[in-house]
């Protein structure tokens, strides 16, 4: 009976599900709109959809994955493209540091819950290590990262970057001790 309810909370599911998208259209990306899919794709640049209970896509990220931190959209190109190579002799493990460079809703509080399972997803990496934006220089941008519990980590010439600490917790340690004692992926 305990076990049963301990294992219950433990495999809640979330509404939400992440999925990798194959295609966007970039017009709509109110942050960085020019950039093209191919750019989004290429190098070790991932799109991801947040997907809700309809299967409706309420949010999308889209991430760049380096070794660095970039300063600038051309800089994280180059940074990405040096990590996609270095990936090629790591069995295909790609840079340490998750780059998002672009988020957006499309309803209401997408944005979010797209940090929050993002968060997740990027906690539960075996091989990423950091979560850092390359956000534009507005308001709206720091607001965003601040109040979803970044920090802010330098502004650039052209850009900001903020942080989101991923660090496990003590009771997610815990957690993943205990769905271990119990079986539970």
């Amino acid at each position: 009976m305990v076990i049963g309810k301990i294992k219950k909370v433990l495999e809640k599911e979330s509404t939400f599900e992440l999925v990798e998208l194959p295609y966007i259209d970039v017009a709509d990306d109110p942050v960085r709109p020019e950039l093209s899919l191919e750019f989004r794709q290429a190098y070790g640049r991932k799109i991801y959809g947040l997907k809700d209970e309809d299967g409706d896509t309420c949010a999308i990220m889209c991430f760049a994955f380096t070794n660095d931190v970039p300063k600038s959209v051309e800089e994280m190109d180059s940074m990405s493209r040096d990590a996609a190579m270095q990936a090629v002799h790591r069995a295909g493990i790609q840079g340490n540091i998750a780059i998002a460079y672009t988020v957006w809703a499309k309803k209401k509080g997408g944005g979010k819950h797209m940090v929050n399972e993002v968060y997740k997803m990027v906690k539960q990496s075996a091989h990423i290590d950091r979560l850092v934006t390359l956000s534009p220089l507005t308001e709206m941008a720091e607001r965003f990262h601040i109040k979803n519990g970044a920090k802010k980590l330098q502004v650039n010439d052209t850009t900001q970057n903020f942080e989101y600490d991923i660090t496990l917790e003590e009771w997610e340690k815990f957690r993943d001790r205990a769905k271990g004692w119990f079986k539970i992926r």
